[in-house]
């Protein structure tokens, strides 16, 4: 026997890791981060005729959940409405700008708003929210209800 047999062979790891290196920035890029923004704690009105939103645009629609003490509640934080819409419609424009697309002051914005308001939210509330929006430039308005209690 020579003497380069009683050695140990210590394995390549670097392949595996670099394949495992590769596998979890897929996992991270083809993770949906907009479902997150949903809030699961909202109670929403029961409608029977409730249907999903056909959307086929560039950009993604404004998703705004309303709780019942009025604020709007986005990544777990509650937000001002006011100061919330006008943040989002800022990013849209700058969206538009980045892709190309030339969008003048006062122009309508072609992002749709989905509200997803609590059942026990005030019409006032609802009716705020949608005023805040039109000032800013959404015009295409949908608001979330269940088909059936749950």
């Amino acid at each position: 026997m020579s003497a380069q047999s009683s050695e140990s062979i210590d394995p390549n790891l670097t392949p595996m890791l670099d394949l495992v290196f590769q596998l979890i920035t897929f996992f991270m890029l083809v993770t949906n981060f907009k479902g997150a923004s949903m809030d699961l704690s909202l109670k929403l009105p029961v409608l029977g005729s409730a249907r999903p939103l056909d959307w086929q645009g560039k950009l993604e629609p404004l998703l705004i959940n309303l709780n019942s003490e009025g604020k709007i509640r986005s990544a777990g934080i509650n937000h001002e409405i006011e100061p919330f819409i006008k943040r989002e419609a800022r990013f849209v424009k700058l969206q538009l700008q980045a892709g190309g697309t030339e969008y003048k002051e006062g122009q309508e914005l072609p992002v749709p708003v989905i509200v997803r308001a609590d059942k026990d939210v005030k019409f006032s509330m609802l009716n705020q929210v949608i005023r805040t929006c039109q000032d800013v430039g959404y015009r295409q308005f949908s608001l979330s209800a269940m088909t059936r209690e749950q």
